[in-house]
């Protein structure tokens, strides 16, 4: 088959492992003509926002990339603000894909998807969405101009040619169905996912990543990680941790720290030895980073690597919200309602006879709900 994932309305980065990798990765491993349709916005070597040259070339995860830049006679930063790209529809006349992925719901360009659609309904168009209250149209003129007067008649108009719109997250779904005004009959749970190890492959990586980090069997390993700011609560788990007894507690903090946070979490660094901070890894490293932690720690803002660590086997701490609810069930704690971070600490260490079996339950929600495998194949289903 042939696929086109359309990474218009979001980023394509080579070398990480977003959905948007992932799902590529996945469909060109199973064989299929794969192409990536995106705009030139991606990470740097600092990873910070950049934009490249248009052009193809072939891309980290095995797919054509093709780099659309922005349509020409709108100020630059009006066409980076509506993702308008010059020449899309004569690109997938060109390309005659089976089956459409347009990831991100808002964005012009979701006319020109809908127009071809209409011309060519054999085609399977499928939009994903990851807009939420928490990341969309949180100021005026982003919710009044943008969103209201912009992106949601363009979505409202381009219903009638798709076929799901795939929600990554609880909050999502009530988003588009209250905020764009998609239809229930048209949302589907949609999570972001992960790679799912074998208990052998499992076992291997557990063991060598654990030897890297000089843990004993009796360590109790946690982990934390991403781009990390205030709003991601380590200083909160990192005081949390340091009220918890044991000299058997590791913690490890992964990733990028903000600058305005650093020199607080040294501070911990200093005091705790325990506590280590591992620098930033690679999706592979920080997988099996994963498969050594006992437990994952996440109790602020929402990131990806929550569903990583479920496919990793980890126990998990968590935010108590909605996007969180599916993913906890026997498995671990939901924080910042009726428990506190340091309560769920305390919990671990009164449990820590169960992890085993908590780590197996965790690995059973990935499976039924995280395997990118299953999710990649979901869009050979046509409704």
């Amino acid at each position: 088959m042939k696929i086109a994932h359309l990474c218009l309305s979001c980023f394509y980065i080579d070398g990480y492992s977003y959905q948007e990798n992932e799902l590529v990765a996945q469909h060109v491993a199973e064989g299929h003509d794969v192409v990536v349709i995106a705009s030139t916005e991606t990470y740097g070597p600092d990873r910070r926002l950049t934009y490249v040259k248009p052009g193809e070339y072939l891309g980290s995860d095995g797919a054509r990339v093709i780099r659309l830049g922005y349509r020409k006679g709108l100020p630059h930063v009006v066409a980076r603000k509506i993702r308008a790209h010059p020449g899309l529809y004569k690109l997938l006349q060109k390309e005659a894909p089976d089956i459409i992925l347009f990831h991100g719901l808002c964005g012009w360009e979701l006319k020109t998807v809908a127009r071809y659609k209409r011309a060519y309904p054999g085609t399977s168009l499928f939009v994903d969405s990851h807009e939420d209250a928490n990341n969309s149209a949180r100021t005026a003129i982003s919710k009044y101009f943008l969103h209201m007067s912009i992106y949601r008649p363009i979505i409202l108009r381009a219903l009638k040619s798709v076929e799901k719109v795939l929600c990554v997250s609880m909050d999502t779904i009530e988003f588009v169905k209250k905020f764009y005004g998609v239809p229930e009959h048209l949302v589907e749970f949609y999570p972001l996912g992960g790679k799912i190890f074998s208990d052998e492959e499992y076992a291997v990586r557990r063991a060598a990543a654990r030897y890297t980090y000089d843990l004993a069997d009796s360590n109790v390993l946690f982990v934390q990680s991403g781009k990390i700011d205030a709003s991601k609560k380590l200083l909160e788990s990192l005081a949390a941790f340091s009220r918890t007894e044991g000299r058997q507690y590791r913690f490890l903090i992964a990733g990028h720290i903000s600058d305005s946070i650093r020199e607080q979490v040294s501070a911990f660094l200093r005091k705790d030895a325990r506590i280590k901070y591992v620098g930033w890894k690679s999706p592979e490293e920080l997988r099996d980073l994963l498969c050594a932690a006992d437990v994952y720690v996440q109790p602020g803002t929402q990131s990806a690597t929550m569903q990583m660590s479920l496919c990793c086997r980890c126990v998990v701490i968590l935010d108590d919200v909605r996007s969180h609810k599916p993913f906890v069930d026997g498995n671990g704690w939901l924080v910042g309602g009726g428990l506190s971070l340091e309560q769920a600490f305390t919990a671990v260490s009164e449990n820590v006879g169960d992890l085993r079996e908590m780590s197996a339950r965790s690995g059973e929600i990935a499976s039924r709900l995280l395997d990118y495998r299953v999710l990649a194949a979901r869009l050979f289903i046509k409704n």
